[in-house]
């Protein structure tokens, strides 16, 4: 085990460098950049933009940009904001963790759901409850994000009222209420509506993979050996079936933690969240391409290092699987 984790990391990185250079190309080959805003000014003169360039490093060929990049990441340094005129990583940092409480919370409660209802549905196949949560998670697949989030704005904080205050019941946007001094009740209003809308998109896959995994393991001769044995449908269940079921759902996992870190975009924007899915859009918007470059390569890094992660969880929850 330990020779196939120095090797996948030896192979992470030209992977992560090629990553890199790809994503670098392909953005600075988007037209406009970070001096787009400048250009359609009356008030610029060429000559202002070409100092511009010359002082941002625009004017250098790609390959020479690119290096200057890589070694400045090399040494901690992921460039600064051409919008706020910050460091990048900073930027980065500030937003992080206002991801992670929205997107964890949702994420556990995902899994907290949907892991007994896929146990549940698995074993009482074709049943009510079976097809109410195929149901659910073909809802949950198939739905809009915008739309779903756009729908809950309207009920919640449009229509239905606070009886007490007269005002929206929920909050429809914000991480919490400007101007008011701390409070984990106005937090707490202000993550329901955006976990919710997350949490409902990550039951719809979480339920089928469970339920398809655990199918396939009740079927496998180990388990009518176990009920041969006298074991209780508990015992059965927990001790024998549980854990090669879920490998499928680890799957999903490894791939979205890492969007854990890096946000979700269309619910962070349709709820006016500060976090990272955000800043990558709005980033996006006004050419930030130091931001930009930071959240991606902040992503590349974390797949791959998930995906190695993933791996190693396979090997732990199946016996069979070796790495040798």
């Amino acid at each position: 085990m330990t020779r196939y984790i120095i090797r996948r990391i030896i192979q992470a990185i030209p992977l992560l460098l090629v990553i890199s250079l790809t994503v670098f190309v392909l953005m600075n080959l988007i037209p406009g950049g970070p001096l787009a805003a400048y250009e359609n000014n009356p008030d610029i003169t060429p000559e202002d933009l070409a100092r511009l360039k010359r002082e941002l490093g625009l004017d250098a060929p790609i390959h020479v940009r690119y290096w200057t990049w890589l070694t400045s990441v090399l040494r901690g340094d992921w460039g600064i904001s051409e919008v706020t005129r910050r460091p990048a990583l900073v930027e980065i940092a500030e937003k992080l963790p206002n991801t992670l409480y929205l997107s964890i919370v949702a994420f556990v409660f995902s899994l907290l759901i949907s892991i007994p209802i896929g146990i549940l549905s698995a074993i009482r196949q074709y049943s009510l409850l079976d097809h109410v949560a195929t149901t659910i998670a073909f809802i949950g697949q198939s739905m809009p994000v915008f739309w779903f989030g756009l729908v809950l704005i309207i009920i919640f904080n449009v229509t239905l009222k606070n009886p007490v205050t007269g005002g929206p019941l929920l909050p429809g946007g914000g991480m919490f209420t400007i101007g008011a001094p701390f409070s984990i009740e106005d937090r707490i209003r202000h993550l329901i509506l955006p976990a919710t809308v997350l949490t409902f998109f990550n039951l719809g896959h979480h339920i089928r993979y469970m339920r398809a995994g655990m199918l396939d393991v009740l079927h496998q001769d180990y388990i009518r050996t176990a009920h041969a044995k006298g074991l209780t449908e508990r015992a059965v269940i927990l001790k024998h079936a549980f854990k090669n079921s879920i490998l499928p759902l680890v799957t999903i996992i490894g791939l979205e933690i890492p969007g854990l870190f890096t946000g979700a975009l269309i619910t962070e924007t349709i709820f006016s969240w500060p976090g990272m899915g955000r800043l990558f859009f709005n980033s996006i918007e006004r050419g930030d391409y130091a931001v930009m470059m930071g959240i991606l390569m902040m992503s590349s890094t974390l797949i791959v290092l998930f995906g190695l992660i993933t791996d190693i969880v396979y090997a732990f929850l199946d016996p069979r699987i070796r790495f040798d």
